[in-house]
């Protein structure tokens, strides 16, 4: 395995307009060429823009998604990762030929290879289908990697499974920060009005960037699922207004002791590079605590306990009080 030389990026997205997202997937690529980078990873739905998908119905969304990998963007990137021996990720709504949609992360390898996920907790609209599968493939640098998209990583259990199917570097495609949480101490809305004055009062928007809405409350778990499952994390994120509610960047990349190695704390759209020691991944705590498992004993973890809610209801309605 090689030294990988990653990049993580906050963007701000345009709301459906494909050409301008695309054109700024471009711009960071040709940046991270100028600094020798093996890995680039963009946001969840980086292409297409996120909380708007909310709005829309099913033929909207069907106008806006594509196939995969047969569609324009995924040629595109196919066609960047083989000019630039480079390996690229990208979020966008997918159409299969059945016309089921999906929240789907493609990644495109130097050889133009490619491969993708299906988000699998989906909850933004009910036009978009769940994916019932994990992924983790080789690569020609001898990591192997694995997707989960944002709500994915909350769950414990999709990183572990990541993990056990060998992932050395888990790519994290998100949009969060400055969600209206229904926890009491959890994240909460970040006034639109500090992200459009940020250029007068850089100081507010950083602080609600860096503070609980944003970075603290990433601080409470994201180190913990690179930690404990013995891998490398690339935290990607939207950054600036997605349709009312405001998405805090905190691009990242993590070590497999839980440990930051590269962040943006700005409030604009960002890129941060770091080289990812391979040597590290043997001997960290994770993986030794890993090999001293008891399978036996978790045959719970697979029976249904009777609480379990939908996604969707879990997100957007109350849960049952009994």
């Amino acid at each position: 395995m090689k030294v990988l030389r990653t990049a993580t990026v906050q963007l701000e997205h345009k709301n459906g307009d494909k050409a301008e997202n695309m054109a700024q997937i471009q711009s960071f690529v040709q940046t991270a060429v100028r600094q020798n980078v093996d890995v680039i990873v963009f946001p969840e739905c980086g292409l297409t823009g996120y909380w708007f998908l909310r709005h829309l119905d099913r033929q909207a969304l069907l106008d806006l998604a594509e196939p995969c990998f047969d569609g324009p963007a995924c040629q595109a990137i196919q066609a960047l990762a083989r000019q630039h021996a480079m390996t690229i990720g990208i979020g966008l709504v997918e159409r299969d030929a059945e016309e089921r949609l999906y929240n789907t992360y493609v990644v495109a390898l130097p050889d133009g290879t490619m491969h993708k996920h299906r988000k699998i907790h989906m909850f933004i609209s009910p036009h978009l289908t769940c994916g019932d599968s994990y992924t983790v493939f080789d690569t020609p640098y001898g990591w192997k990697m694995g997707i989960l998209i944002c709500y994915d990583n909350n769950i414990i259990e999709n990183v572990r499974m990541t993990a056990l199917l060998g992932a050395d570097l888990l790519l994290a495609p998100h949009q969060t920060g400055g969600c209206a949480s229904r926890s009491p101490h959890a994240m909460k809305p970040i006034d639109p009005r500090l992200w459009s004055e940020r250029h007068e009062n850089p100081a507010a928007i950083e602080a609600e960037i860096l503070g609980q809405k944003g970075r603290e409350w990433l601080m409470r778990w994201l180190p913990a699922r690179a930690h404990d499952n013995g891998l490398f994390l690339a935290f990607s994120n939207g950054i600036g207004v997605d349709d009312g509610e405001v998405r805090t960047g905190n691009a990242m990349l993590l070590d497999p002791y839980g440990r930051i190695v590269a962040e943006s704390r700005k409030a604009e759209a960002d890129l941060v590079v770091a080289d990812l020691d391979p040597t590290l991944l043997e001997a960290c705590t994770g993986r030794r605590w890993m090999r001293t498992r008891r399978p036996e004993l978790y045959g719970l973890l697979t029976q249904p306990t009777g609480r379990e809610i939908e996604t969707r209801r879990s997100r957007f309605e109350e849960e049952p009080t009994s």
